[in-house]
C-alpha cells in the first residue's frame, strides 16, 4: 500500500495494531457519549504520534510525509477524531520548522514532540470563512508587546492546547491586505477566553471552539520568524501539510467504511446467498475499493511532493478527491447495510457523519478548486 522503508512500515504497523486493540473496542461508546478520549490521547503521546512531523535535531523519530499520511489514515480508520486531535498540532510544528527562529524552535519543538505542549492553529473567523484576508483580528504593537483583539472559530483542541498559531493583522492598513498579515505564537493569558464549544454533526469527543481575544498581551518575540507581514505565505505553506493530513483522515474514514461493508456483505444473506453476490451490492464494493485506492495514490503523491518542495496544487487535489471519495464510500456503506446502516448499533452511521468534515475543513472543496486551477495555469503559462 505504501512505498515506505522498513522502519517507517513498522511504525505504521504499530499504530494499526494499536487501533485494532485499543480504539476499535471503545470508540462507539466514547463517540456516542461525546467523551474526550483522554486515555487514547495519552497513549498516542507515548507512541510518539505527536512528534511524527518534527525532524531532527528536536526529534530523532521524525518520519517522512508519506509515513505521516499513512499513520494518519490508520488513526482515522479507528476514529477520525483521534487523527483530528493531532492535525493542527502538526501544522504548527511545520510552521516552526520552516519559519521559526532558532529560539522559537528550541523552546517549543522538543516539548511538542512528546505532546507535553499541544498546539493548534487559529485561522477562521465567524464572519470570514474561507476568506482569510477578510479577517478582523488585530495585533497592535505596544512597546515590547503585541495587544490582540478579535475572535476565531472552529478551533480544534482549543481547551487543551497550550500554544496557538494565530493568524492576525499586524498592519490593518496594509495594501494588499495579505502583506499586513502575520502569525503570532500565542500562549493563553489574561484577555484570552474560549467563548463556546460548537455543536457538531460528527467529529465528536474533540472540541471545536470559538475563541475571544480582549486586549491579550503577548511579547513581540511571539511573532513567527523575524518579519511582520509574512504570515499569509507562511500559513499557505502550513496548509499544504494540513490538507494532506485531512485527505489522509478521509482515507481512514473511507477505508473503515469499506472494511465494514465488505465484512457485512459476506455475513448477510438474502435470497439464499451472501449479498455481495448480488450485482448491485457487488458493484458498490468494486467502485468503493477502486476509488479508495485511487485516492490513496493521490494522497501519497502529494506527500512525496511536499517533501520535495511546494505542493499546494497536489495537496489541494488530494484533499478534494479523497474527501469526496470518503463521502461517497460512507454513503454506499450505509446502502449496503440497509436499515442497519441507519442504526447507531453499527459504525457506518458514524463514518457518514464524520466524512463531511473533510469536505469543508482546511479550505472548502470549492475554494480548493480555485487553488488548483490557479496553480495549473501558473505552471502552464501560454506564451503571448
Amino acid at each position: 500500500m505504501y512505498e515506505l522503508n522498513a522502519e517507517e512500515s513498522a511504525i505504521v504497523s504499530v499504530v494499526r495494531d494499536w487501533v485494532d486493540r485499543q480504539v476499535k473496542p471503545v470508540v462507539r461508546d466514547l463517540e456516542h457519549a461525546n467523551t474526550y478520549p483522554e486515555t487514547l490521547i495519552e497513549q498516542m503521546k507515548s507512541m510518539g504520534v505527536y512528534g511524527l512531523a518534527i525532524p531532527e535535531p528536536w526529534n530523532s523519530a521524525g518520519v517522512s510525509t508519506p509515513c505521516y499520511a499513512a499513520v494518519t489514515e490508520e488513526l482515522a480508520r479507528g476514529w477520525m477524531s483521534l487523527a483530528g486531535a493531532m492535525g493542527g498540532h502538526s501544522v504548527v510544528a511545520k510552521l516552526l520548522v520552516n519559519f521559526g527562529t532558532q529560539e522559537q524552535q528550541d523552546h517549543y519543538l522538543p516539548r511538542m514532540t512528546t505532546g507535553e505542549i499541544r498546539a493548534t492553529m487559529a485561522l477562521t473567523e465567524p464572519g470570514g470563512g474561507s476568506d482569510l484576508q477578510a479577517m478582523r483580528t488585530v495585533a497592535r504593537r505596544d512597546g515590547d508587546d503585541y495587544v490582540i483583539n478579535g475572535s476565531k472559530t472552529w478551533i480544534t483542541n482549543a481547551r487543551r492546547s497550550q500554544l496557538i498559531a494565530l493568524l492576525c493583522l499586524t498592519d490593518p492598513d496594509a495594501q494588499p491586505t495579505h502583506s499586513g498579515i502575520s502569525i503570532l505564537l500565542v500562549e493563553k493569558g489574561p484577555g484570552f477566553s474560549v467563548s463556546r464549544d460548537l455543536p457538531k454533526l460528527g467529529y465528536k469527543g474533540v472540541e471545536s471552539c470559538e475563541l475571544a481575544f480582549d486586549d491579550l498581551r503577548v511579547p513581540a518575540t511571539s511573532l513567527l520568524g523575524t518579519e511582520e507581514g509574512r504570515g499569509f505565505g507562511q500559513m499557505m505553506r502550513g496548509l499544504e501539510i494540513g490538507r494532506i493530513q485531512v485527505a489522509s483522515r478521509a482515507l481512514g474514514v473511507g477505508r473503515a467504511a469499506l472494511e465494514d461493508a465488505l465484512k457485512y456483505s459476506q455475513e448477510r444473506e438474502s435470497f439464499g446467498q451472501p449479498i455481495w453476490k448480488h450485482q448491485s451490492v457487488g458493484n458498490y464494493l468494486a467502485d468503493m475499493v477502486t476509488q479508495l485506492t485511487a485516492a490513496r495514490q493521490l494522497v501519497q503523491y502529494a506527500a512525496r511532493r511536499y517533501d520535495d518542495g511546494r505542493a499546494d496544487m497536489e495537496a489541494g487535489m488530494a484533499k478534494l478527491f479523497a474527501s469526496e471519495t470518503a463521502m461517497k464510500i460512507a454513503l454506499d456503506a450505509v446502502r449496503i447495510h440497509g436499515g442497519y446502516g441507519y442504526s447507531t448499533e453499527f459504525d457506518v452511521e458514524r463514518y457518514f457523519r464524520d466524512a463531511p468534515l473533510m469536505i469543508v475543513g482546511e479550505g472548502t472543496n470549492e475554494i480548493l478548486k480555485n487553488v488548483i486551477v490557479r496553480q495549473l495555469v501558473a505552471r502552464n503559462r501560454v506564451a503571448r
